[in-house]
């Protein structure tokens, strides 16, 4: 049993490696508002390209006590969903936001910029059937395919990259979607905190930069 299980994890690694290292930048979408880009990628071909890998995998939209597929307070409205292949269940959560990248709730509200006063609208059922197909597609990144895009990267890793010289770019912070991935990671992996902090030359996981924590959630990803 102990000899079909490690087999089993295995196979599950050897199919994030080949999620991973799946180039879908030709089926993705950048939207763009104001400062504010989002990278895309379509629904229905990362499920049609995960079921290929994974053909008797499953995915789960969890549901409020009224059957509804959100949870919403006075601070706006998450979705949740729930995939498992193979021997693995991952979750995630994404809350519902506008083309601004700003939570929706349940009443239009106006907020501060730097320049001007802008308005976010209500969330609507449109709103929320976007939100739980892009979770599904972020769900599904925690398996590999795509993952380089949460990453930072404009490419999948590849074996026989080049060397490329890189001028120094302005220090980016990481993102609470991030720190959070990496917490949970941490815990799920039983990876030692201090020697992840000594590794990336910081004392918590919000002073990562945001393409340090990118590489981080490739690598927790893949430790076994």
């Amino acid at each position: 049993m102990c000899e079909l299980n490690e087999a089993l994890k295995i196979d599950d690694e050897l199919k994030f490696e080949e999620l991973f290292k799946l180039n879908v930048n030709d089926k993705t979408e950048i939207k763009q508002s104001g400062n504010t880009k989002l990278t895309y990628l379509s629904w229905s071909f990362a499920w049609s390209e995960f079921v290929k890998v994974y053909p008797k995998a499953t995915y789960e939209i969890i549901k409020n006590e009224k059957g509804l597929p959100y949870f919403a307070d006075e601070s706006g409205a998450m979705v949740y969903t729930k995939v498992t292949a193979g021997k693995i269940t991952h979750e995630m959560w994404l809350p519902v936001m506008d083309g601004a990248n700003k939570a929706m709730k349940s009443q239009a509200y106006e907020y501060k910029t730097k320049y001007d006063t802008k308005r976010c609208e209500a969330y609507t059922m449109f709103d929320i059937n976007k939100t739980v197909m892009r979770c599904l597609v972020k769900n599904l990144a925690m398996f590999g395919l795509g993952l380089y895009i949460y990453a930072g990267e404009d490419l999948p890793e590849q074996n026989d990259k080049a060397e490329v010289v890189q001028e120094p770019t302005q220090f980016k912070p990481c993102t609470q979607t991030q720190v959070k991935i990496i917490t949970d990671l941490i815990e799920t992996k039983n990876v030692e905190i201090e020697k992840f902090y000594k590794a990336y030359s910081i004392l918590s996981v919000d002073e990562l930069s945001f393409d340090d924590a990118g590489k981080a959630i490739v690598q927790l990803n893949k430790k076994k």
